[in-house]
């Protein structure tokens, strides 16, 4: 790390008009800076603070001027257009928002974010985000550790669970030295997250280089199935990429048997990546952790904190056993940059150059939360799928579609996909009638209804309320 040395203030400067205007002043106290952050402040207190009385999903959406006009505008107008927005926007904080994996953000989070806006230093390279990347750095070691990942283990945030899976396969590709195949292929369950097709699609491989194996009652991928397919690829003289494990499947929040497969991937020499994107933050709990046994057996993990923990807006990170195998897979050299002083830069771990340090609001946000709140957000939502499915179940109706996680989707027994599509959109509609909102999604070709439960303001009342309506709609 550079020396650190401290500079006399720079002579204060009175700024005209202009564009500069627009900008923090550097040279002292800025008023107009301080007022617009305090009326944004209060602009979203405020909307927090009536996201209990609209709806999770608004019902009307206006879109004000898009293009800027010729003249720049005041920041009185700019928060009335604001506002107008806001109004229009998904309410994840409504205790009835069970659609979707996005709960309401914490507070030290947003103070991260902004912060980190404001700092606008940049995770490329070293020099221009000195403390943000030691922070980086230091953070990933300490989640890699939690997870149960060996000594030495570490990794680097992405912009989603979606590009974590894409940088994994390509380390895995590259560390098993199949860059020239393009028969190749990647094992997966039938219940795998999409990314990974669009992952071997980056990665110029055909759709058929993605082998999706079955999954069982519980929605597990078959460790029995997934031994066969090995040896018939070694058979045939395929060569395998990695097989991808999924620690919270996107419908029911179904876990592969993980110690299973970790065993099987080693003996055969195949890198096992673990998409937790869902899932993987339960082993930050003890009491939790048994949900995913074997975790730390893998060779990569995805993991998003931003799913349950109430991180903001994007918060993945691609954890390894090996973290130095990210330089050797992305590294090309920053001959534009002052070398390096604590390993690879930033823009060289991973296939993102320019990034905003996200890392802040999860810092923030975990330390907020303490060991024990990250505890308790996680059994309040286990405790919450439960109460639903026992609600649900009384009812004897219906199918019920679970994992070990914090989802449960749902549909009436016996029948087709046309009447299935007809009873999920007309018991929608009804659920959003009583301000309660899940989302729809296609399982084994046939409509559910999908309740995520990681919102901590939803209770027993909404989910009482749900069953009502649900048990109506039969």
């Amino acid at each position: 790390m550079p020396p650190l040395v401290s500079l006399p203030p720079a002579p204060r400067v009175i700024r005209s008009g202009g564009a500069a205007a627009a900008f923090p002043d550097p040279f002292g106290p800025d008023p107009s800076l301080e007022e617009a952050l305090a009326r944004a402040s209060g602009l979203l207190a405020s909307w927090f603070a009536g996201a209990a009385t609209t709806s999770p999903l608004p019902g009307l959406s206006v879109l004000p001027a898009v293009a800027p006009q010729a003249e720049g505008l005041p920041s009185e107008r700019l928060l009335t257009d604001l506002q107008r927005l806001m109004e229009g926007a998904y309410n994840p904080s409504h205790p009835g928002a069970l659609a979707h994996l996005d709960p309401p953000p914490l507070v030290a989070s947003l103070v991260g974010d902004l912060i980190a806006a404001g700092l606008n230093n940049n995770l490329l390279a070293e020099e221009l985000s000195p403390s943000l990347t030691r922070l980086e750095r230091s953070l990933c070691g300490w989640l890699a550790g939690q997870l149960g990942l060996p000594e030495g283990a570490g990794g680097v945030p992405a912009s989603g669970g979606s590009l974590s899976n894409l940088m994994a396969l390509v380390v895995a590709r590259h560390s098993r030295a199949l860059e020239g195949r393009a028969d190749a292929v990647v094992l997966c369950s039938a219940d795998a997250h999409v990314s990974l097709a669009k992952a071997l699609r980056v990665m110029g491989l055909p759709a058929s280089a993605l082998r999706s194996l079955p999954v069982d009652e519980q929605g597990r991928l078959q460790v029995a199935a997934l031994e066969e397919a090995l040896e018939q690829l070694r058979l045939q003289g395929i060569p395998v990429i990695a097989v991808v494990a999924t620690a919270g499947t996107t419908v029911r929040g179904a876990v592969d048997p993980l110690e299973p497969m970790a065993a099987l991937c080693r003996r055969q020499g195949v890198w096992l990546h673990v998409d937790g994107a869902i899932g993987a933050v339960f082993a930050l709990a003890p009491a939790q952790a048994h949900r995913l046994a074997g975790l730390g057996l893998a060779d990569s993990i995805t993991v998003n904190p931003q799913k349950l923990l109430g991180i903001t807006k994007t918060s993945s990170l691609l954890l390894l056993a090996q973290p130095a195998l990210l330089a050797s897979s992305f590294a090309t050299g920053l001959p534009y940059m002052e070398p390096g002083w604590g390993g690879a830069h930033g823009g060289e771990s991973g296939l993102q150059g320019t990034r905003p340090a996200e890392i802040l609001k999860l810092w923030l946000g975990l330390r907020q939360l303490g060991l024990e709140g990250i505890a308790a957000l996680l059994e309040g939502a286990i405790r919450r799928r439960r109460e639903l499915e026992g609600l649900l179940a009384a009812d004897g109706r219906l199918l019920l579609r679970g994992g070990a996680l914090h989802l449960l989707a749902f549909r009436p027994a016996g029948l087709d996909g046309p009447a299935t599509q007809v009873w999920s959109e007309s018991t929608r509609q009804a659920l959003l009638a009583e301000r309660l909102m899940l989302s729809r999604p296609l399982y084994q070709g046939l409509h559910h209804l999908k309740a995520v439960l990681g919102n901590p303001h939803t209770r027993r009342q909404e989910l009482e309320c749900l069953a009502r309506c649900v048990e109506a709609s039969l």
